[in-house]
């Protein structure tokens, strides 16, 4: 007949927990009685040694008291003094007849009372005894005092002797205790080394056949039946499990072909997808990829599916090229960069993006990676409209420098005296056109800018160069611009600070263009403080200004090519602090911007040292 487990568990712990209470037991009690003989060799004897000992320290002084009073021709003693010993030796004397606790003890200690009064009555009359002389104190007195420190003795040598049978009756009770608490110590930890071994083996053994059953139904291995010779439980759970295993299989036979269908539909929907897809599964192994993945590679699928993707990657170098991120794991952190590829017979052009698929598996909350999708998206339109608006552009701007540049000419000439005199309202025309002129001179000039950052043509040369002479030369070329709205220019600037690694023209600009922002939204009379200072590894530069601030939605917005705070003056191209980013980013520094509404804006970029 089999028991249940809990029967099992209830019989066996009950067992070793009665094992452990009758150690308990023996183990207080031993212990109890032990605590109780130290506790009495203390209290009963350790007591009356001390008396002994104070006694006799005591008689020893009264002693040689009484011999300087005799043996000292003037006969002085000090009563109070003398008082004191005696009243010492009373109180320990007094101590041990109140502490009687050893055979003879008592009559011992009723002689040495009698001898003490005997002994201290004998100095008593020799102090009244004019007549008393240094033989009588050998012959009378002094045995009087060897009397009462033999007594004395005698009653320490009562209580060590006592302390002494005691000690080896604890030593003889000690061992007992440990022969009892060893043998019952020795039953337990058998009896717990039975059931730690032979519980956890039946109960183990049809969990692990259990964890087998199920490994095999991950498998897809329906056929899998587990055995029902185990105990109540185990058995009905085996049982269970049985049918379940046969509900699987009738199940999966009956929805295989529907999931062979799902799958087709699938592998039809990604061949016709026009962008190329790679699909590979969590062990990087390349398990789908439709034809235009195929054409671009130039492979054919049955070359390389179910096979590990670097192994192919080793002998197509486009193929490494797209997955050497996944395999770094850093493609979520990667920008979206075209990728240059020949395909079609020409040059063309695509966006990369990696998908990591995540699933639930039953039963579990936590979803896990099965796989990754590679997508090739072909861009090469826009990247030839992107390359022909930039062409554009700097035609454009290159062609109308001519253009200005003969404008500018001719309003030098119309200036020129010579020529004839001009009024009022014509020099206001004239510096009217100038203004325009310089203008539209600016805007051509940052558009040039722009081309070159967009086609990645940005001319650096990068220097080692004091961050003080970057800024005094920015900030001079902008001092005009400060004096005419009398705004105050606060430098923080130190002459020690390391040099940077960058382009001094390049930078100067940004710092100028920067400066010329906050000098525009800055009022009349109030202040800009300009910044330089040490970090980590890099040198910052700051340019504060207390105008009216922007608003936290278009802090990311700020750096956009053409973009421009709505409501803002409308003076310049919103190329600027656009073309700014690109010089910061081509020295290998970064730029950014903090503000808060009615505080001002700080404008910053670092290089490094």
């Amino acid at each position: 007949m089999h028991l249940k487990i809990k029967n099992k568990l209830y019989i066996g712990f009950g067992l070793l927990s009665v094992a452990i209470a009758l150690l308990w037991v023996f183990s207080s009690l031993y212990i109890f009685r032990l605590s109780n003989s130290s506790e009495a060799i203390i209290k009963d004897n350790y007591k009356s040694v001390i008396s002994s000992r104070n006694m006799l320290l005591s008689l020893d002084e009264i002693k040689n008291l009484q011999t300087k009073y005799f043996f000292n021709p003037e006969n002085v003693l000090d009563d109070s003094i003398y008082a004191e010993k005696l009243k010492q030796f009373e109180k320990n004397l007094t101590d041990e007849e109140h502490n009687l606790t050893e055979i003879g003890e008592k009559e011992t200690v009723v002689q040495l009372r009698a001898a003490y009064e005997r002994y201290i009555g004998l100095f008593s009359d020799a102090k009244k005894d004019k007549l008393f002389t240094r033989q009588t104190y050998f012959t009378d007195l002094f045995p009087a005092y060897n009397e009462v420190r033999n007594l004395i003795n005698e009653v320490s040598d009562l209580n060590m002797n006592a302390i002494v049978k005691k000690n080896d009756l604890i030593k003889s009770s000690s061992f007992k205790a440990f022969i009892y608490i060893s043998v019952i110590g020795a039953f337990c930890f058998f009896f717990s080394l039975s059931v730690f071994l032979s519980f956890p083996v039946r109960i183990i053994k049809p969990i692990q056949e259990l964890k087998k059953g199920i490994e095999e139904i991950e498998e897809k291995n329906f056929t899998h039946q587990l055995s029902l010779d185990y105990d109540v439980e185990f058995g009905e759970v085996a049982e269970a499990f049985n049918k379940m295993t046969l509900k699987l299989f009738e199940f999966e036979n009956s929805n295989l072909s529907q999931i062979l269908f799902e799958k087709k539909r699938v592998e039809a929907i990604i061949s016709k997808i026009k962008d190329a897809v790679i699909v590979l599964n969590e062990e990087k192994r390349i398990i789908l990829l439709n034809p235009s993945a195929c054409e671009i590679l130039g492979i054919k699928p049955n070359d390389v599916l179910n096979k590990y993707a670097p192994d192919i990657a080793a002998q197509n170098d486009l193929l490494q090229n797209i997955i050497k991120d996944l395999m770094n794991d850093n493609y979520k952190t990667n920008e979206l960069k075209p990728l240059k590829i020949f395909a079609d017979g020409k040059e063309s052009f695509f966006f990369k993006e990696i998908f990591e698929i995540k699933t639930l598996k039953a039963g579990e909350n936590d979803s896990v990676s099965i796989g990754h999708v590679i997508m090739l998206k072909n861009i090469t339109k826009f990247q030839e409209l992107s390359e022909a608006k930039t062409n554009f552009i700097a035609t454009i701007s290159h062609e109308l420098k001519t253009p200005i540049a003969s404008v500018k000419l001719n309003l030098k000439l119309l200036e020129d005296s010579r020529i004839g005199a001009l009024n009022e309202e014509q020099h206001n025309i004239i510096q009217s056109i100038k203004d325009e002129t310089t203008r539209l001179q600016n805007i051509s000039g940052e558009l040039l800018d722009l081309t070159q950052a967009e086609t990645g043509n940005i001319q650096l040369n990068f220097l080692p160069v004091k961050p003080a002479e970057i800024m005094h030369y920015a900030i001079s070329a902008i001092k005009l611009q400060a004096d005419q709205k009398q705004i105050d220019l606060e430098i923080n600037c130190s002459e020690n600070l390391p040099m940077v690694k960058a382009d001094p023209d390049k930078t100067a600009w940004v710092i100028v263009n920067m400066l010329s922002n906050a000098i525009r939204y800055s009022a009349e009379q109030s202040k800009i403080i300009v910044e330089a200072k040490q970090q980590a590894q890099s040198v910052e530069f700051s340019i504060k200004d207390f105008g009216k601030g922007i608003e936290k939605k278009y802090l990311d917005k700020i750096f956009q090519r053409f973009f421009q705070i709505p409501g803002s003056k409308k003076s310049g191209t919103g190329l600027g602090l656009a073309i700014s980013k690109d010089f910061i980013e081509a020295q290998g520094g970064n730029i950014w911007v903090e503000s808060k509404v009615g505080e001002g804006s700080r404008f910053c970029f670092s290089l490094n040292t």
